[in-house]
């Protein structure tokens, strides 16, 4: 019997069925678990969520189990180093996003705020469950226009409203599994 899933969930690939399975549409509140994710997600613009989601491993050791305190700290030899890493995308603006996301970040840790805190508070901390009555799912709404407007704000970097609304889906923000898939909170 097969388990019924997103229909972007690749059989083909483990990794893939497992992140879909036990991560995407699943509230996250651990710090390290956001911070990683939204450097994933600007890393993955023009790219496949699959190409950056197979480099995750690479990605948690080339940037020091995103330690935001050492990410901060990166001279331009790291820097040459992170390019020079066939194990992570090598793009400069990428690269030098994630330094400076974890500038912005430790600001915000700095006026008191935790990421979780920052992000659930838009959503009142529960999850917002997509409705696919039409049978289409958003790829950015007016919520992940204004959190990305603020991030920008902010200091962070590749968090325009599309790759924003990708991160709230993934960190569960958003739940919008289809109605047909197991994960599906609406027929909870």
């Amino acid at each position: 019997m097969t388990i019924p899933r997103c229909s972007w969930a690749n059989p083909a690939n483990p990794r893939y069925l497992d992140y879909h399975d036990h991560e995407w549409g699943t509230p996250c509140h651990d710090e390290n678990r956001l911070f990683e994710m939204l450097n994933l997600e600007g890393a993955q613009a023009g790219l496949s969520w699959e190409t950056v989601l197979n480099k995750r491993d690479s990605y948690r050791a080339a940037f020091d189990g995103w330690d935001a305190e050492k990410i901060a700290c990166y001279d331009e030899a790291k820097v040459a180093e992170l390019l020079a890493n066939p194990g992570i995308v090598r793009n400069k603006l990428k690269v030098a996003a994630a330094i400076s996301n974890a500038k912005a970040y430790l600001a915000l840790r700095a006026e008191g705020q935790t990421l979780d805190s920052y992000l659930w508070g838009y959503v009142d901390g529960k999850p917002i469950v997509g409705d696919w009555s039409d049978g289409t799912r958003p790829t950015k709404t007016a919520l992940s226009d204004r959190l990305s407007k603020d991030l920008s704000k902010r200091g962070f970097k590749f968090v325009g409203s599309t790759i924003i609304y990708a991160y709230m889906q993934g960190i569960g923000m958003v739940d919008d599994h289809a109605p047909h898939c197991f994960r599906y909170a609406g027929a909870k």
